[in-house]
């Protein structure tokens, strides 16, 4: 038996039943559950055909608990890969399913449609009920929008909205278990209408009869339906429990009631049921139907055992007084008082005991920076750049990250580390720069293809084929002359497919004038000859063809197959797609509004070790579960992190919506005036809206938490003003900041 903490020696004293465990950032709980597991089996607690149910929230988890439970079990005597079964909450629930499809109207054939069909799905069905319903949301337009702005509003921000609406609907709407036709019976006998409702509605069921064209189900289905099967089938119920005997569930914090709700059925009313997870690092809830007020529950509940793992090796004293003084002030000192219960305590992160085996990093005040030096975003970009580039020469062996709130700060710095040749690793983003760039480079191509008699498209075609020249200062002056020369150019086909007796590129006198511009266009012009001549070609031969010709670096050429295949399965699922289409699609990826699977590492997993000497960029939502040596967070001011002040900023606003109106919650707000059966409690225009600024302000304090609690050694914060100048300080930055002590750490 390895040897173990006090807290972790009453965890393995487990008598049965049901118990929650309260586990700090960096207290080793998937150590602790593998071993219970493990522990469990040594036990012999398990007849001959049962297992343990081991319940994680991704994929790269389950390997992970399946590595460890086995070397556990092995040091034990036993032999590895019998008595458990580990699954995530999706791999669980489609286990379930397959057992008995038929009962659930589904063929044995059934397809699951992964994130990236279901976002076309429902991005096709936002856009048809916005082409049938042009004027329905023209009341919640700012009456300071003109009609001209609203028309381009039309085009070019609303479809984004109404899908964003569409998901969130989609998704709550099955996490209550309702199907279309009875949310429409409700609907339509409501005394009041509901168009927000009403228009979630007709999408959700234009949703499920896509899907049901296709012989498919999406995640959320697959859940519904596993707790479906279960409620409705006996006997499969009573196999699988007497199958897992013991479930133990890992990242308890982020579960849903659905979610919850399945495994508490298949524990039983008297079954053995562990929950471990921390509500401090609850952080999913704006993008899911997540909350950490069911396992706050749970461990409340009469009966259930309840534990804690206080103890984290990870960090140094300081970083452990700096995270719990965050939970302390929220608690006590946060201007808005409503969100005091945003973080929680006990357990606060206590540090390991003298002899333990993962003892704290040696302590060093002088390693947290916490600034308040106001910083443009571009300064701030500068600012960590400068401070890395000064940094890592000495500290090659050691571990680096920069955690942004959002993907597209995360962009810019990678960006600036490309440019000042700084080794760096951005493959935990939505897309990484070489997925972007190449994204974007054939979404542009494609574009010109589209629109051969374009000049301004032909200009770009020719800035994406020559952007080496961005490098240098003469030869980027040339290339913008250049691109502005085509620009001009009144007729393209005089350029590209010249007649005897109009040949644009002969009358321009380049030959003599400027023989090496000359030289490029005729270059240039051959290609888009033979880029032309793949026209009649399936998408994917074409975009084959132009990156052979425009992409050069293995990575580039490998992502660019990628995104090959990737058209030619929209092309096959959207007939009706030509290369505006497809082009479109591959924007989407090159703006990170969705992302490439395939390359992202959140399925294999990731390892800060196997990257020494780099910086690693992410997102603090990504960087949860994970811990480096020296931490940045940027971008903390109060947009991304904001406090509930009146001149807060809150991303879910549309500035052009009145009133500050958050359209997605008072969607929601609406389903649940349709559903409620109090004759007293009714709809509120705005009212859900504020309650969305609250939950958002205790998602964030929760996500400021889970940024600290990742450094190890050393940890630098800093913040900025925002595009247009107007942001702030965070106010729990200007708290801790106070606390610390006032270091200046912006040229740390």
């Amino acid at each position: 038996m390895p040897v173990l903490r006090p807290a972790q020696e009453e965890i393995m004293d487990y008598p049965g039943g049901r118990m929650g465990i309260s586990a700090v950032p960096g207290s080793g709980k998937t150590w602790t559950l593998s071993l219970l597991a493990a522990d469990l089996i040594y036990r012999g607690v398990l007849k001959e055909d049962q297992e343990i149910l081991i319940v994680t929230l991704v994929n790269s988890a389950v390997d992970n608990f399946y590595q460890r439970i086995s070397g556990f079990v092995k040091s034990s005597g036993l032999l590895p890969n019998i008595g458990y079964r580990v699954r995530t909450l999706h791999g669980l629930a489609h286990d379930i399913v397959r057992e008995r499809p038929a009962l659930l109207g589904l063929e044995n054939n059934f397809q699951i449609i992964d994130d990236r069909e279901a976002d076309f799905l429902r991005s096709d069905i936002a856009q048809a009920w916005l082409n049938s319903h042009p004027d329905v949301l023209d009341e919640y337009f700012d009456p300071e929008v003109d009609e001209s702005r609203r028309e381009w509003l039309r085009r070019e921000q609303l479809p984004k909205l109404i899908k964003d609406i569409a998901t969130s609907f989609i998704g709550h709407a099955k996490d209550r278990q309702l199907h279309p036709d009875q949310l429409k019976t409700v609907l339509q006998n409501l005394p009041l209408p509901l168009p927000l409702a009403q228009m979630g509605w007709e999408m959700y069921a234009n949703y499920q009869r896509a899907l049901a064209y296709r012989g498919a189900v999406d995640f959320d289905d697959l859940i519904r339906l596993a707790l479906q099967a279960l409620d409705s089938d006996a006997g499969l119920l009573d196999r699988l429990r007497r199958q897992w005997p013991y479930i133990l569930e890992d990242e308890a914090q982020d579960s849903s009631w659905l979610q919850e709700q399945i495994l508490r059925t298949l524990a039983g009313p008297d079954g053995n049921w562990v929950r471990v997870g921390d509500p401090n690092q609850a952080i999913y809830e704006t993008f899911t139907t997540a909350n950490p007020v069911y396992l706050r529950n749970f461990m409340s509940e009469p009966g259930v055992i309840r534990r804690q793992l206080p103890n984290s090796g990870r960090s140094t004293y300081s970083i452990i007084r700096l995270a719990n003084y965050l939970v302390e002030w929220t608690q006590h000192e946060h201007p808005t008082s409503a969100v005091r219960d945003a973080l929680q305590s006990p357990p606060s992160i206590e540090p390991t005991p003298l002899d333990d085996p993962q003892p704290n990093p040696p302590d060093e005040l002088s390693y947290i920076h916490l600034s308040l030096r106001k910083f443009s975003p571009a300064e701030e970009v500068q600012a960590i750049v400068k401070s890395l580039e000064q940094w890592l020469p000495e500290h090659n062996d050691s571990t680096v990250a920069v955690l942004a709130p959002r993907n597209q700060r995360a962009f810019d710095l990678v960006d600036e580390l490309r440019k000042r040749q700084i080794p760096y690793h951005d493959g935990m983003l939505r897309s990484s720069s070489s997925t972007r760039f190449s994204a974007g480079s054939l979404a542009n191509l494609l574009r010109y293809l589209a629109d051969p008699q374009s000049s301004s498209k032909l200009a770009t075609a020719y800035k994406v084929w020559r952007r080496s020249d961005r490098a240098e200062e003469a030869a980027k002056a040339r290339l913008e002359q250049n691109v502005e020369l085509l620009r001009k150019i009144g007729r393209v086909e005089d350029f590209i497919w010249p007649g005897p007796q109009a040949d644009w590129l002969e009358e321009s006198g380049l030959a003599q004038a400027d023989p090496e511009t000359y030289a490029q266009l005729i270059e240039f012009r051959q290609l888009v000859r033979r880029w032309q001549s793949a026209i009649l070609l399936p998408v994917d031969q074409i975009v084959l063809t132009i990156s052979q010709d425009l992409l050069s670096e293995p990575p580039e050429l490998a992502i660019a197959h990628k995104l090959a295949v990737l058209l030619r399965r929209a092309s096959t699922d959207h007939p009706g797609w030509h290369l505006p289409e497809l082009a479109g699609e591959l924007a989407v990826i090159a703006r990170n509004e969705r992302r490439f699977l395939g390359f992202s590492e959140d399925d294999s997993g990731f390892d800060p070790d196997k990257h020494r000497g780099k910086v690693v960029v992410a997102t603090m939502h990504k960087a949860k579960g994970l811990e480096w040596d020296r931490v940045y967070l940027m971008s903390v001011n109060n947009y991304d992190f904001p406090s509930g002040f009146i001149k807060d900023v809150f991303m879910s606003e549309k500035r052009y919506i009145r009133d500050h109106l958050n359209l997605e919650a008072e969607t929601l707000a609406q389903l649940d005036a349709a559903l409620t059966t109090n004759e007293y409690e009714w709809y509120q225009e705005g009212q859900e809206t504020q309650h969305a600024r609250l939950e958002y302000i205790r998602e964030r304090l929760r996500l400021l938490y889970v940024g600290i609690t990742r450094a190890k050694k050393e940890l630098i914060v800093t913040w900025n003003t925002g595009r247009q100048g107007e942001m702030q300080p965070a106010v729990p930055l200007v708290a801790l900041e106070a606390f610390q002590g006032g270091f200046e750490g912006g040229d740390a």
